[in-house]
């Protein structure tokens, strides 16, 4: 039997030595609220390498100081990011993993001081600030940001990138009805609300050659929000604008109750995949080699992103070789223990 979660994935020219990515999850851990690289970031994310993880995928990196979601988020806003952040990436390829970056904006989610920005001045719930309505002068300076944060991801040496559009910041919440309430060319129509993505992704792709990614929240939960079939569409335009592959997450663009299970998620990237015809990830509560290996064979999605697995075990893809029954490469220098 040839096992999937072992085979190595291209992706334009960057090559995976497997389809196991570590899914950007916040830290919350630039306590000197700047938004750089502190030592725990090294630890974290080179131990994964370590643990022969194919794709280490650092977490939400904001394009701009008041697009953080917290002020101990990492920050790409500033050219003074960019030599910590290489160093990062110099960390995690010394282990034959590939190096990407999420970067973002959090919209009406920001908890940082100061005004907060969102397509609409809607709180996300009663607890969070009221942002101010973009304008299109805003609009246009956050496109802006975005294509400074891919230029300096690239001259960071990352060798992917994705863009942040889910989870109910700023890219989702232009395109969901739930968030954007606007009546100019940005609201109203799906068409409309997914002009600032489509604007983001043109802006990026004019400085980045390399692969791009998108992650997305499938579902809204909310019977007038957007649901997979409206994300189908979504990620066929997303093709044609040459993204590559498709980050399928959901949910937390509003405050809903979500049926969560091993696997849940998994469906939507199976159609997304299916019916939109790009290449997909799965996210959400994969837990086992078995499980992780089923999804590639049956062709549900190409990548297989971790998140929380890997925080319980940054090794964890010895842990799905030993349950797949297949040996993989130890780090030299750990292959006396592997």
């Amino acid at each position: 039997m040839t096992h999937m979660l072992f085979k190595p994935y291209t992706v334009k020219d960057v090559e995976l030595k497997n389809r196991i990515v570590m899914s950007p999850m916040c830290m919350y851990s630039s306590h000197n609220k700047n938004g750089m690289v502190e030592n725990f970031h090294m630890t974290h994310y080179v131990s994964r390498a370590v643990g022969q993880v194919g794709l280490v995928m650092v977490e939400a990196t904001a394009v701009t100081a008041g697009g953080r979601i917290s002020d101990q988020d990492l920050g790409i806003w500033s050219d003074d990011h960019v030599e910590p952040l290489a160093e990062l990436v110099k960390g995690i390829k010394q282990y034959g993993a590939k190096a990407g970056i999420q970067i973002a904006h959090a919209g009406r989610k920001a908890t940082v001081e100061g005004e907060i920005i969102a397509p609409s001045p809607l709180a996300f719930n009663e607890k969070s600030k009221t942002p101010i309505a973009m304008t299109k002068a805003t609009i246009d300076e956050t496109i802006e940001a975005f294509k400074a944060g891919a230029e300096r991801a690239k001259e960071a040496g990352f060798d992917i990138i994705e863009l942040h559009g889910a989870h109910g910041y700023l890219i989702n919440e232009f395109l969901s009805p739930l968030s954007n309430k606007r009546e100019d060319e940005y609201g109203g129509s799906s068409e409309n609300r997914y002009r600032f993505l489509e604007e983001v992704i043109e802006a990026v792709k004019e400085v980045w050659a390399g692969p791009l990614f998108v992650r997305v929240s499938a579902s809204d939960y909310h019977e007038e929000g957007l649901n997979v079939e409206d994300y189908i569409e979504f990620a066929k335009k997303m093709k044609n604008q040459g993204v590559d592959l498709i980050d399928v997450s959901s949910g937390a663009i509003v405050p809903a109750r979500i049926n969560v299970y091993p696997g849940y998620q998994i469906r939507f990237a199976e159609d997304i995949r299916r019916r939109a015809e790009i290449a997909t990830g799965a996210v959400g509560l994969i837990t086992h080699g078995i499980q992780a290996e089923e999804i590639l064979q049956n062709e549900r999605a190409d990548l297989v992103f971790l998140a929380r697995e890997l925080l319980r075990d940054p090794y964890w893809p010895r842990t799905a070789a030993a349950q797949l029954g297949v040996e993989i490469e130890a780090p030299k220098q750990y292959d006396r223990g592997w």
